[in-house]
């Protein structure tokens, strides 16, 4: 057969063709193959599946939709308890976060919408914008301290945290900066690899120390480092900057107290009356209690005041007791595809600036969405950063959805996405449409002429 390969398998169907049929068709023949064969099939479906134009642009969409939508849900079920010991109505956080959500929906579809040139003009005004935004939060009587950290700037009824948007500025300053670079061919030179990008880095991460938030910092230099990566920075200049990196981070966590105590809760799993790692230990009691299934919606104990910030850095914590290893492993499986979909329009594409915006923002989103998790499982010292478009946080979610925003952008802007969406059939709204309503005629048809009859 033609559509028969190596080892009696199908080989990958293609949409319009006969070989479409790979499955419902040859279903006896299916059933009959040996285990190694179907599987060998299934691979290959799959594979032709994810290498779709198309596939990162669902992903990306996908994914994000049903973090967001699970987030939601798990804000409004943690923060029950919270709300009814500071007599607030029991939806006050689940309404500010679907806010939140609904402003970062309408900038993600005005970003996808971006072309990749306008995307570069805003560079360098965001990385302006984000730069005041971060000195005014530093002023004494204009920034806002929560939690021991002066980060947010109030404007009554709402607050911004501008740290939260510096890491939109450097995805998009950073990959503009390493674009033109490209193009003049001087990347392959020390001092315009790292000139002014580390400068400009290192002045966001000095502006967000002042506020104390050493987890956005870390987040800042995990992109950093992707940037260098994917740039192709040689390994020497590579070992260079971890080392003073490690340097910076072991002064910045020696000098203050309270971070050297989280570092202590590292893999603590019972009390210790010398060390304080009360969130950390109930972190992982709440997965404990948790089990394979959960204990239902609602139904968790751990946020009864025994697990501090279950809504906001500790939601995932919240998930594995009430939605136990299914639910935690469907996190962790939403955010594998919307990182492998980052992945895969950052080399499907042969715009530099493309590229490199695309993988800092890929970057991003699983820097910190590791380093959160790892604070909950106890395996990273609590950072205090959220869930990337999960925990509870205007801010967070914004920028997080605006970050989806540019990567559905570049994942629409690939010679074959832009092929496959211009060769997509109608919607299902508008085929229903137009036999519902059909198109008004201007002229009436006239009926087709009948050929003359022959005489015999």
């Amino acid at each position: 057969m033609s559509g028969e390969g190596k080892a009696g398998t199908a080989a990958p169907p293609e949409r319009g063709s006969a070989r479409l049929q790979l499955i419902s068709a040859t279903t006896t023949t299916f059933k009959a193959a040996t285990p190694v064969t179907r599987l060998r099939a299934l691979r290959a479906r799959v594979r032709w599946m994810l290498e779709r134009p198309l596939t990162p642009y669902y992903l990306i969409l996908g994914s994000t939709m049903l973090l967001v939508v699970l987030g939601l849900v798990m804000v409004f079920s943690s923060s029950q308890i919270l709300v009814m010991e500071h007599h607030l109505p029991i939806t006050f956080f689940f309404r500010k976060q679907l806010v939140a959500t609904m402003l970062g929906t309408v900038m993600l579809v005005l970003l996808a919408r971006t072309p990749v040139k306008a995307l570069r003009l805003l560079a360098y005004p965001l990385l302006l914008a984000v730069i005041a935004g971060m000195l005014l939060v530093a002023i004494p009587g204009i920034g806002v301290m929560v939690n021991g950290n002066r980060n947010w700037l109030s404007f009554g009824f709402f607050q911004v945290q501008p740290s939260e948007f510096a890491k939109l500025a450097l995805v998009l300053w950073g990959a503009d900066l390493l674009a033109r670079k490209h193009r003049t061919h001087t990347l392959d030179q020390w001092k315009h690899l790292l000139v002014p990008l580390v400068p400009g880095t290192v002045l966001l991460m000095m502006l967000i120390m002042l506020g104390g938030d050493m987890g956005t910092t870390m987040v800042l230099v995990a992109m950093l480092f992707g940037l260098l990566w994917m740039v192709g920075a040689p390994l020497r200049l590579f070992a260079a900057t971890l080392g003073i990196a490690v340097v910076a981070c072991t002064a910045l966590i020696i000098t203050v107290p309270h971070r050297l105590d989280r570092l202590a809760c590292i893999g603590v799993t019972k009390p210790d009356p010398n060390i304080n790692c009360f969130q950390a230990l109930h972190g992982l009691y709440a997965f404990a209690a948790g089990g394979p299934f959960g204990s239902g919606l609602g139904a968790g104990v751990e946020k009864w005041g025994q697990l501090p910030e279950a809504h906001t850095d500790f939601i995932f914590a919240a998930t594995g007791e009430e939605l136990g290893l299914v639910g935690t492993l469907s996190v962790l499986g939403l955010f594998a595809a919307l990182g492998y979909a980052g992945i895969r329009v950052a080399i499907g594409t042969k715009d530099p600036f493309v590229r490199y915006a695309a993988g800092a923002a890929t970057t991003w989103i699983m820097a910190q969405a590791m380093v959160n998790l790892g604070s909950a499982l106890g395996l990273l010292p609590i950072a205090g950063v959220p869930l990337p478009l999960f925990s509870y946080g205007g801010s967070a979610m914004l920028s997080a959805l605006c970050a989806v925003g540019v990567l559905v952008s570049f994942a629409r802007s690939t010679p074959g996405a832009k092929a496959a969406l211009a060769a997509r059939n109608p919607t299902r709204a508008g085929t229903f449409l137009a036999r519902v309503v059909p198109r008004r005629r201007t002229t009436a048809r006239k009926p087709a002429a009948r050929p003359a009859r022959r005489e015999r």
